[in-house]
C-alpha cells in the first residue's frame, strides 16, 4: 500500500479537460440552485407583505431564521465532511433543503413558513461550505481562481434568475410556486450528481491511500484522453495537524481572522443590503412591478460582477482584488443614496452590485477555502461560515432599524464601516494563494505579519 499518493501534485499537473467540465457542472447546478433558493427571500417577501400574509417584522424574523439554518449548516457540514468525505456532505445538504423548499411551498402561515425557511437554511449553509471547499481540492493551482470564480458565477446568477422568473410567476402563480421551483431543481441535481467521486486529497489525508491511488489512477485515465500527461510536480509533503486546535494558533489564526472578518463582511452587504432591494424600494412607495424591474437591473450586476472576480483572480492576485473592489464598493456606497433620479438609481445600483460580487466570487468561491489544509479545510471553512451567517442573523433587525430611522443611508453606513474593516484585515493578515498549490501553503506563516510583530 502506498504511503504517499501525491494527490496534489498529480491533481495540479492535469490539463483542464472533461473530467473537470463534468465536475464543475454538477456542483455549479447544485450550487446555482442553492443561490436560487437563497434569493427567493427577495422575490417573496414583498410580495407576502404586500398581501398582509406576513409584517415586516416576520420579513425579519424569516431572513434571520434563514441564516440561523445556513449558520448551523456551515458548522456542521463542516465536522460532517472532514469527517465523512465531501461527497456524503453535498449529498445529504442537497437533498435536505429540496425537501424543504417543497414543504416550504405548503406553509398555512408565516409561522411554519420560517420553519420551513430555518431547514432550508442547514442545507443551503452547508452547500456553499462544501461546494467551493471539493472544487478547491480538484482544480489545478494555475487556474483555480478562475475556475472557482465561475462557480461563484453559477451561485449568483440564481439572483437574476430568481428576480426574472419571479416576474413572471408570482403574478401568474403567486410566491408558492417559487419554492416548488427551487425544490424540484434541487431534487433532480441531487439525483445527477450521485455518482460524483470523491476528492482524493481528502481520502490521502485521512489515511484512505489505496482508495486515493485507484481514484487517481482513474481521474489520470480519463484526463490523459490517451495522451501523455505532463509530469508530476512534487508538492511538500508535510502533514497539517488535523486537529480544531490548529485552527486557533499560527499559521492558521490569522487565516481565521481574515476569513471570518471577510465573510461578515460579504453577508451583511449581501443580506443587509442586496436581498432586502425588492422591500425598500416597496416601502419607498413603489409597486411591486416596478420593485422587481429595479432589482432585476440592478441584479444583473452579480454575473458580471463574480466574472470579472473569476477572470482577474488568477491575473491580479486575490488580495488586490479584494482590496480594490471594497474600495470601489466603498466609494459608490457613498453616492448610492444620493441619488433620486430614476434613471440614476437602478444604474448606480447596478455598478454598486458589480464590485459586491467581485468580493462575493474572491471571498466565497476562491480565497477563503483556499486558506485552510485539507485536513481541516470544512472545518476551518465551516467556522468562517457560521460566524459569517451569524452576523446576518442579527443584521435584518439593524436594517429595519437603520431604514427606519435613516432610510437607505442609515444602511449604507454599516456597509462601508465594515468594507473598511476588510480592507484593513486583508491588507495586515492576508495571504496570497495566486498559483501556489495547497499543499505549499500548509505550513506558510506569512500570513500573520502583524501578528509575529505582536508577539
Amino acid at each position: 500500500m502506498p504511503t504517499s499518493v501525491n494527490a496534489g501534485g498529480r491533481l495540479d499537473r492535469l490539463p483542464i479537460g472533461p473530467f473537470h467540465y463534468r465536475i464543475m457542472t454538477l456542483i455549479g447546478i447544485g450550487m446555482f440552485f442553492d443561490g436560487f433558493d437563497i434569493y427567493i427571500a427577495g422575490t417573496v417577501l414583498g410580495v407576502t407583505l404586500k398581501s398582509g400574509f406576513s409584517t415586516l417584522a416576520e420579513n425579519a424574523l424569516f431572513i434571520s431564521a434563514t441564516f440561523f439554518g445556513m449558520m448551523l449548516g456551515s458548522f456542521g457540514t463542516g465536522f460532517l465532511g472532514d469527517r465523512y468525505g465531501r461527497r456524503f456532505s453535498y449529498q445529504f445538504n442537497l437533498l435536505l433543503f429540496g425537501v424543504a423548499s417543497l414543504a416550504a411551498a405548503f406553509a398555512p402561515n408565516m409561522t411554519i413558513l420560517i420553519l420551513c425557511r430555518f431547514v432550508m437554511g442547514l442545507g443551503l449553509g452547508a452547500e456553499n461550505v462544501v461546494g467551493y471547499s471539493t472544487m478547491t481540492e480538484f482544480v489545478p493551482a494555475r487556474s483555480r481562481g478562475k475556475y472557482l470564480g465561475l462557480m461563484a458565477v453559477c451561485v449568483v446568477s440564481g439572483l437574476p434568475v430568481a428576480l426574472l422568473v419571479a416576474s413572471f410567476v408570482v403574478p401568474m402563480f403567486g410566491w408558492r410556486a417559487m419554492f416548488v421551483l427551487g425544490g424540484v431543481g434541487a431534487l433532480v441535481v441531487w439525483y445527477m450528481r450521485k455518482n460524483l467521486p470523491e476528492s482524493p486529497r481528502w481520502l490521502e489525508a485521512v489515511g484512505r491511500h489505496k482508495e486515493a491511488e485507484a481514484l487517481m489512477q482513474k481521474i489520470e485515465s480519463e484526463a490523459a484522453q490517451g495522451k501523455p500527461l505532463p509530469p508530476v510536480t512534487t508538492v511538500p509533503t508535510v502533514q497539517a495537524s488535523g486537529q480544531l486546535s490548529s485552527l486557533f494558533a499560527p499559521p492558521l489564526l490569522s487565516r481565521m481572522i481574515v476569513g471570518s472578518v471577510c465573510l461578515i463582511t460579504i453577508n451583511t452587504l449581501l443580506y443587509g443590503f442586496v436581498t432586502w432591494l425588492p422591500v425598500f424600494f416597496i416601502k419607498q412607495g413603489l409597486s411591486v412591478a416596478t420593485s422587481f424591474s429595479y432589482s432585476l437591473l440592478m441584479a444583473l450586476g452579480a454575473p458580471v460582477g463574480s466574472a470579472i472576480g473569476a477572470l482577474t483572480a488568477d491575473r491580479w492576485g486575490r488580495k488586490p482584488t479584494i482590496i480594490g473592489a471594497s474600495m470601489v464598493a466603498v466609494v459608490l456606497g457613498a453616492i448610492y443614496p444620493m441619488i433620486s433620479d430614476p434613471l440614476l438609481l437602478p444604474a448606480v445600483g447596478f455598478a454598486l452590485t458589480i464590485p459586491i460580487y467581485v468580493l462575493v466570487a474572491l471571498l466565497f468561491g476562491i480565497y477563503i477555502p483556499e486558506l485552510f489544509p485539507t485536513e481541516v479545510r470544512l472545518r476551518a471553512s465551516g467556522i468562517v461560515n457560521t460566524l459569517g451567517r451569524g452576523a446576518t442573523i442579527v443584521t435584518p433587525f439593524l436594517v429595519v432599524t437603520l431604514f427606519e430611522a435613516r432610510g437607505v443611508a442609515g444602511v449604507m453606513a454599516l456597509m462601508i464601516g465594515l468594507l473598511m474593516l476588510q480592507i484593513i484585515t486583508v491588507w495586515a493578515f492576508g495571504i496570497e494563494p495566486r498559483n501556489r498549490s495547497l499543499e505549499e501553503m500548509k505550513t506558510d506563516e506569512s500570513a500573520a505579519p502583524v501578528l509575529k510583530e505582536a508577539s
